[in-house]
């Protein structure tokens, strides 16, 4: 009675899907990383140097883009959890403006994903269509490897037929508009992503326990023989990656101890390359030698020279701009070598000495001003300090600041109280939960934390108890059962 539905549903897929992706075959995974080159270089956080938010943001998404990718390739794999993501975009000429991408100003754009397909040829096809980049690389791979269509055979256009709801009703079939539409409007709530996810990160927690123990002796140990003030990480990578580097940087102690000592009272930071940073601290490129490494620590006398040269000369910008303090905030600025600060100084420098702007001599003593390279109009951070391009116009500098100056100091103030309420709120937070550990990402401001920090002491959440617990951006459980959540959670049941 109803032998016309098989050929109906025939007809509907082939109208909805091009004729090349209902021939094609599955990629692989080499197949699918090639067909995202053109997506990983538009999104790759070395080229977000000069945004720290942005940059960390895209790595975050990134993982998480890797573990889905690897998920759909487990056999016997049914279904993924639809999964959200946001990447900012390098703008080129290719790529063109959608309704759903949020532009800035500069020179990338917010896209966000949503993923929810079964296979990874659609879902490599819905990231690149989703940051407008082009897919006829894909097209050509994958017809290539099969014949060409009987002769007979009528072209089927590509413009997709709107199927009655009854049909779907009827059959059974799922709707894809349905679907979209469902992956649109769902939000995670914090309550139950915590539900779902607690008892493997409590696992994970667990079993990271010996190797969490094992990185505190190693960089107490390592920090005295050394006389080091402190051992940090740029990146988050994982406690194992960690003891690995300390190891590493223990092995070079035997072998060059007199040598390492020349880092005496400074901070050491493991990250992507070897040198002194503009605030000073000993920078140890993971992925270099220990030859490097030597040869960096032989040559720290000839950096902290440097270092006293580019005190003097922040001082004497300091002057020049009626006493002005240039800063440099880890935080919210690109990692720079000293040697590269030392040269945006200099330049700067010598403009100011060039124009000779008129300040008041201490007229502006109490207020921050760090430098960029990447604008050409200062403006005011919210956290009260400014920020100057180095090739800026020396008039409308001066104008600027000056007109600016008051509502800097108010920014200045609003600033430390919240970092107050901030401190307070963290320690109320992890005494309420029993929490192990509660920290930030250093994209999160306070501002943001403060809200966060807030909204949970208004919840009850006893999946919290003992353990360490990330205020980020998105949802994760990270390699060592750290919690991530974002500054913005949503409370209530999920919406549907």
């Amino acid at each position: 009675m109803f032998c016309h539905l098989r050929p109906a549903r025939r007809l509907c897929v082939e109208k909805i899907i091009p004729h090349w992706l209902l021939n094609s075959r599955p990629l692989s995974g080499a197949e699918a990383v090639n067909a995202l080159r053109p997506f990983y270089f538009a999104v790759h956080p070395d080229f977000f140097g000069q945004h720290p938010r942005e940059r960390e943001i895209n790595e975050n998404s990134l993982k998480r883009l890797s573990v889905y990718l690897e998920n759909l390739q487990k056999p016997g794999l049914k279904s993924l959890k639809p999964t959200q993501l946001t990447f900012y975009v390098r703008e080129t000429d290719q790529n063109s403006s959608d309704g759903q991408e949020l532009f800035s100003t500069s020179g990338f754009r917010a896209v966000r994903l949503n993923l929810h397909t079964r296979d990874l040829l659609s879902t490599v096809l819905d990231i690149l269509k989703s940051c407008s980049l082009p897919t006829k690389h894909i097209q050509s791979s994958n017809t290539q490897v099969h014949s060409p269509p009987l002769k007979e055979t009528k072209r089927i256009p590509d413009r997709p037929i709107k199927w009655d709801k009854s049909y779907y009703s009827f059959t059974g079939f799922k709707d894809p508009d349905e679907d979209l539409e469902q992956v649109s409007r769902m939000e995670t709530t914090l309550i139950s992503w915590l539900d779902s996810n607690e008892k493997s990160a409590g696992k994970k927690l667990q079993n990271s326990l010996p190797l969490r123990k094992e990185l505190d002796r190693l960089k107490s140990e390592l920090s005295q023989q050394l006389q080091l003030t402190d051992i940090r990480w740029q990146r988050s990578w994982g406690i194992a990656h960690r003891c690995s580097q300390l190891h590493s940087l223990g092995r070079l102690a035997q072998q060059n101890l007199e040598t390492l000592k020349t880092a005496k009272g400074c901070t050491l930071i493991f990250t992507d390359r070897s040198g002194l940073s503009a605030v000073g601290h000993v920078m140890l490129g993971t992925m270099d030698v220990h030859h490097h490494w030597t040869k960096l620590f032989e040559r720290l006398p000839s950096y902290f020279d440097l270092q006293r040269k580019l005190m003097l000369l922040e001082d004497q910008i300091s002057c020049l701009l009626g006493g002005i303090q240039v800063v440099y905030i880890e935080e919210l600025q690109p990692v720079l070598t000293l040697e590269e600060y030392y040269s945006l100084l200099d330049v700067f420098c010598n403009r100011l000495l060039k124009t000779r702007i008129p300040f008041h001599p201490r007229s502006l003593r109490g207020l921050q001003m760090i430098l960029n390279s990447d604008r050409y109009a200062p403006n005011l951070h919210e956290l009260g300090h400014f920020n100057i391009p180095i090739l800026c116009d020396p008039g409308s500098l001066q104008w600027f600041i000056l007109t600016k100056a008051q509502q800097a100091r108010e920014n200045m103030r609003r600033k430390e109280e919240l970092k107050v309420m901030e401190n307070e709120l963290i320690q109320a937070s992890m005494k309420k939960f029993s929490l192990e550990k509660l920290y930030k990402e250093p994209s999160v401001s306070s501002r943001q934390m403060v809200e966060c920090c807030k909204r949970l002491l208004g919840q009850s959440l006893p999946y919290l108890h003992g353990m360490h617990l990330c205020v980020s951006h998105f949802y994760s459980v990270m390699q060592d059962g750290d919690l991530c959540i974002p500054w913005n959670w949503k409370d209530g049941e999920t919406t549907k």
